[in-house]
């Protein structure tokens, strides 16, 4: 588990794949779900609207746009 304090003072715990099934309970890992669920429609309604969506590009490590006709602009 790694610790990230924020500038605010809140301290966030990250927990990585591996340590999941031991340090979340049940409750914690449908939160899980449930939010990858929500980005997923998310993204796919802006798809079907038309709107840009913003995404990082692991390769990369940069941020970037994708407009509804396919181009990708990396941000500077």
């Amino acid at each position: 588990m790694t610790t990230v304090n924020t500038k605010s003072g809140k301290i966030i715990n990250v927990v990585s794949r591996e340590e999941e099934s031991k340090t979340l309970t049940l409750s914690d890992r449908e939160m899980d779900a449930r939010a990858v669920e929500a980005v997923k429609a998310a993204i796919n309604k802006a798809r079907v609207c038309k709107k840009p969506i913003a995404g990082y590009d692991k390769e990369n490590k940069k941020a970037y746009i994708e407009y509804a006709n396919g181009d990708i602009k990396y941000a500077k």
